[in-house]
C-alpha cells in the first residue's frame, strides 16, 4: 500500500529543494501529486513541475466536479491567489508512494481525505532569520520582484505554523535545514521506519 510523503514548512525553508531531492532519490521511488495554484508563474518553474498554473475558472470547475481535496486562498497584495489539490486519476495509492508539498492545514485535509496511516508529515524548519535571506535573495532574481507580498508570506508564516496548531495536526517529527544534507538524510532515515 503506498503512502504520501508530505512536506510542509514556513517560506523559504528549504521545502522545494527537499522535495526535489527526495523525488530524485532512486530508492525512494517516489511519484509527485502536483498541487494547483492561481497565483503567478516564478521565472524559474515550469507549469506541471512545481504547480499546475491555473485560473479561478479551472479551479471553480473542478470544485463543481468534486475533485478539490482542499484549498486555501491568500489575499495577496497582488489580489486573491488560491493553492489547491486535486483527487483525480493520476494518484494510485495501492501501487505507488508520492510525495508533496503543502502548508500545515492542507496536511490535515489531505490526511483526513486519504487517510492517516497514508499520509506521512514531514516539517521542514529553519531560523527565521536565515529564512527571510533566503526569501529576499529569491525576490531579487525575479524579472518583477514581489516585496510587499514576500514580507506578507513572511508575517503570515507565524500563524499559519503556530506551535498550538503543530500540535494539533500530531506532528511527531521535525527536520532542521541547517545543513541540507544532513537534513535529507535525517528525512530519509524517518521515511525507511515510516513507509515500512
Amino acid at each position: 500500500m503506498g503512502k504520501i510523503i508530505y512536506i510542509m514548512g514556513k517560506s523559504s525553508t528549504g521545502k522545494d529543494t527537499i522535495f526535489k531531492r527526495l523525488l530524485s532519490d532512486r530508492d525512494l521511488k517516489l511519484k509527485t501529486i502536483v498541487s494547483y495554484t492561481t497565483r503567478p508563474i516564478r521565472e524559474s518553474e515550469k507549469d506541471g513541475v512545481e504547480y499546475h498554473f491555473v485560473k479561478e475558472a479551472d479551479f471553480k470547475r473542478l470544485c463543481e466536479a468534486g475533485k478539490v481535496v482542499e484549498d486555501r486562498c491568500y489575499e495577496t497584495v497582488h489580489g486573491p491567489w488560491r493553492y489547491f489539490t486535486v483527487a483525480d486519476d493520476s494518484t494510485d495509492l495501492d501501487r505507488f508512494d508520492y510525495i508533496t508539498i503543502g502548508t500545515l492545514e492542507s496536511y490535515k485535509k489531505v490526511r483526513d481525505y486519504f487517510g492517516k496511516d497514508k499520509v506521512v508529515p514531514v516539517l521542514i524548519e529553519l531560523d527565521d532569520g536565515v529564512r527571510l535571506q533566503r526569501a529576499l535573495n529569491r525576490e531579487k532574481k525575479q524579472e518583477h520582484p514581489k516585496y510587499e507580498e514576500m514580507c506578507r508570506r513572511f508575517l503570515s508564516d507565524s500563524k499559519d505554523f503556530d506551535e498550538e496548531l503543530i500540535k494539533k495536526a500530531k506532528i511527531r517529527r521535525r527536520f532542521k535545514n541547517e545543513d541540507l544534507n544532513s537534513c535529507i538524510k535525517e528525512i530519509k532515515a524517518y521515511l525507511r521506519i515510516e513507509m515500512a
